[in-house]
């Protein structure tokens, strides 16, 4: 349940969700034509199919976007070439290039042949009717990117700890191991404040390494069993965390919006999550965001920031990238939401704390550490982004906002293909939940274990991998294991006594930090 803090802002709980892989162009780009503050599209823009030829066909952006199946390129290399024009190279790196945005197409298109069609195109308002809803009667920016130009993983990063620690790409033995800097879970902790994570298998946020300790794991909490019943109960605790199903399966489909899953059903989720929190008696406390990991290859014509980014740490990625972490990614639709906003809020670029800030990933622990009054920024990037507070305009909290929000309309057809091979960020998942469940012991491990299986195959094994490291934890806790422990149950047996489970714990390796 949320602590009552002494601070002058409203705001007792924070919840956050994120996204997946789509730019801002092409999620809310059309929303310009409801409110035209909004810096979307027109249709005028366009992206040559070489930018090398002066006289190549260009592609410009449309409204056809529905369900969208390619998997544009989203790699640090890929995100170069979007952005700059230019194919990456050692060469090219050590120049201080501007950003065109004039490479989405022709990186598309060499991926493969008439994806430029898709990556030019965003949704019609009307196609995504829970956002069109949201944009009217909440707060949009048209003024967030992400933190790292590259994928996934190392933008979900800097979401709760402001530094990715110095990856640009899904380092599987890094990752595995888990990412060893503080996060602003921890900061909360220690100034008294609470946390949760609901998470629908398996949680990428254990990718924080220090999240896996026997004290925090029992904040994560099965969403489907217990979000709703904390939302109707008043017992949210101060910063929340909804994780989403990465994962595409016949009977609970993919909602993170990742191609090709259909986005119709990440709105039913948004949707659902709205809705739980607005029926909530916590509901005037609560500021929701919701923004995306990264832009998924998808285009957006407005430049990313390249200029007095700092680097959070000082670290350097590995070669041959030798990265500073100088500049930031593709910009990336971002909302919020809270009966203290006024209605059909836009907000631009952020007015500090220095002058070249921006508002990035790093913005959500920045606003969290100053709507709770925390002791200290995590990294110099936390430090530097812009803050979203000032959103809190009202006086009092507004009673007209919807009880509900818009139904979807589907937009696949087809069946979620259970026999899809995994993408590159569901088998760190899969490999990541081995590491907590003792199978990183086994000689599959890594690549083999992954390497043929089949989305359907690694919802079952997460599903079931997590369960047993729960039970583990739980023995652990319940015999006496320190709470500073990571439990790494590898010679756990599936079925045993509780005593011989219990003794079978203290026979596994715990590791602390």
């Amino acid at each position: 349940m949320a602590s009552e803090p002494n601070y002058p802002y409203p705001i007792k709980t924070v919840v956050v969700l994120v996204q997946e892989n789509r730019s801002f162009d092409h999620m809310l780009g059309w929303m310009k034509s409801l409110n035209p503050e909004i810096d979307g599209v027109t249709g005028n823009e366009s992206n040559p199919l070489s930018t090398s030829d002066p006289n190549s066909e260009r592609i410009y952006f449309s409204n056809q976007s529905e369900y969208v199946d390619p998997d544009p390129g989203h790699s640090y290399q890929a995100i170069y070439e979007q952005v700059f024009g230019v194919a990456w190279s050692e060469e090219n790196s050590t120049q201080k290039l501007l950003p065109t945005m004039e490479g989405f197409a022709m990186n598309a298109e060499e991926t493969e042949t008439g994806m430029s069609v898709a990556v030019m195109n965003g949704f019609r308002p009307d196609a995504v009717p829970v956002y069109k809803e949201l944009v009217s009667e909440f707060a949009v920016t048209d003024r967030w990117f992400a933190s790292n130009p590259t994928s996934t993983q190392p933008n979900r990063l800097f979401v709760h700890s402001g530094t990715s620690h110095g990856l640009i790409s899904n380092d599987t033995k890094i990752l595995i191991q888990g990412l060893p800097q503080k996060t602003i879970f921890e900061s909360l902790d220690e100034d008294g404040f609470s946390w949760g994570i609901y998470y629908q298998f398996p949680p990428a946020t254990l990718f924080y390494r220090n999240l896996r300790k026997l004290k925090y794991i029992f904040k994560f909490h099965p969403f489907d069993l217990e979000f709703k019943n904390h939302c109707k109960e008043g017992k949210l605790p101060n910063y929340v965390v909804i994780e989403q199903r990465y994962l595409d399966s016949s009977i609970l489909r993919g909602n993170d919006d990742h191609p090709s899953h259909d986005v119709s059903v990440g709105q039913k989720f948004i949707k659902e999550v709205y809705e739980a929190l607005r029926s909530s008696p916590q509901w005037n406390e609560i500021l929701f965001i919701i923004t995306y990991d990264e832009h998924g290859g998808f285009y957006d014509h407005v430049p990313t920031p390249v200029a007095g980014v700092p680097s959070p740490d000082d670290i350097v990625s590995p070669a041959p990238y030798y990265y500073q972490f100088d500049r930031l990614g593709v910009r990336v639709p971002t909302f919020f939401i809270s009966p203290w906003i006024e209605q059909g809020t836009v907000l631009h670029g952020p007015s500090g704390p220095y002058p070249t800030s921006q508002f990035e990933h790093s913005s959500i622990p920045a606003t969290v550490k100053k709507i709770f009054n925390l002791k200290d920024f995590l990294t110099k990037r936390d430090a530097w982004a812009g803050t979203f507070e000032t959103l809190l305009t009202r006086t009092t909290p507004r009673t007209d906002c919807p009880v509900t929000l818009p139904d979807p309309v589907k937009l696949r057809e087809a069946e979620a293909n259970e026999n899809a091979k995994l993408n590159d960020f569901q088998q760190i998942l899969v490999q990541m939940t081995a590491a907590l469940n003792g199978d990183h012991r086994k000689d599959i491990y890594p690549d083999k274990l992954v390497e043929n299986m089949t989305v359907g195959e690694a919802t079952k094994y997460c599903e079931n991998a997590f369960n047993k490291f729960l039970a583990a934890c739980e023995n652990a806790k319940t015999s006496g294991v320190d709470e500073d422990e990571i439990v790494d149950c590898w010679s756990t047996p599936d079925q045993q006594s509780p005593k011989a489970f219990v003794d079978k714990i203290f026979g596994c390796f715990t590791c602390s930090d």
